[in-house]
């Protein structure tokens, strides 16, 4: 399961709204990469659908997508966003991760 926090609900509305997406039905698409300081980053965007190889969750009225081998380095993480004086973003707060970079966007298991 990947929770989503209240502020990240309330981000994601807004952003969905202004990109012609409608949070009732679009998805919120959380991935893995390679790459970043740390060695995997995190991948965040829209989607209207899903795939065959897609695990989909739901948390505060946000449906969730994640493909299954990011799944694997995502279980159990919240996505939440931070508006303070550090920047402005997404943080995934991922118990999985061993280490991370200062920026927040990659980490390593």
């Amino acid at each position: 399961m990947i929770k989503v926090s209240d502020s990240a609900k309330a981000r994601i509305s807004l952003l969905m709204s202004e990109e012609g997406f409608d949070v009732s039905k679009d998805f919120v698409r959380v991935g893995v990469k390679s790459g970043g300081c740390s060695g995997l980053s995190y991948d965040l965007k829209f989607d209207h659908g899903t795939g065959e190889n897609d695990k989909v969750f739901e948390d505060h009225s946000v449906k969730i997508a994640v493909d299954k081998k990011s799944f694997l380095y995502l279980v159990g993480t919240t996505l939440e966003y931070s508006g303070g004086l550090n920047g402005k973003g997404f943080v995934f707060n991922n118990p999985n991760a061993n280490r991370t970079c200062g920026c927040g966007e990659s980490f390593s298991l």
